[in-house]
C-alpha cells in the first residue's frame, strides 16, 4: 500500500485509466465481432459494421490503447477483408450527397471614412541627469 500521498493519487489514476482502457477495447472487440459476422452477408450490414469497427480502430488509436502502427494495420486488414467478401468491389462508406447552399451576401456598400489630422501631443522635455561621480 502507498505511503506517499502522490503515490496515492497515481494508484487512483493507473485505476480510472485501466477501466478507461478495457471499455476502449471491449467496444472494439465487439466492433470487430460484428463486422466478421457481417461479413459473409455483405449488403448495407456489412458497410455499417466496417464503418463501426473503424471508428472503433481510430478511437483505439486516439486513446493511446493501441499503438498507430496497429492500428494502420488493422484498418488495412478490415478494408482487405471486406474487398475480399465482395468479390474484388472495393467497398466504402458513402454518407448521401448534400448540397450546401451558400448565402447571397448584399452587395458590400463602400464606406467613405474622412481621417482627422492627428493631434500634436504637447511634450514635456525633461532636466537632462546629473551624471554619476567618476571614482577617486
Amino acid at each position: 500500500m502507498p505511503i506517499i500521498k502522490s503515490a496515492k493519487k497515481r494508484v487512483r489514476v493507473a485505476r480510472k485509466a485501466t477501466i478507461r482502457n478495457v471499455k476502449t477495447k471491449r467496444s472494439l472487440k465487439e466492433a470487430m465481432k460484428a463486422f466478421h459476422a457481417n461479413l459473409t452477408g455483405g449488403g448495407k450490414k456489412a458497410t455499417e459494421a466496417q464503418s463501426k469497427a473503424q471508428s472503433a480502430i481510430d478511437k483505439a488509436g486516439k486513446k493511446n490503447v493501441m499503438h498507430k502502427n496497429k492500428v494502420a494495420r488493422k484498418q488495412r486488414q478490415l478494408a482487405a477483408a471486406a474487398k475480399k467478401a465482395n468479390g474484388g468491389k472495393k467497398t466504402t462508406t458513402t454518407k448521401p450527397a448534400t448540397k450546401k447552399i451558400a448565402a447571397k451576401k448584399p452587395a458590400a456598400t463602400k464606406m467613405v471614412v474622412t481621417k482627422k489630422p492627428a493631434a500634436t501631443k504637447a511634450t514635456v522635455k525633461k532636466a537632462p541627469a546629473k551624471k554619476p561621480a567618476g571614482k577617486k
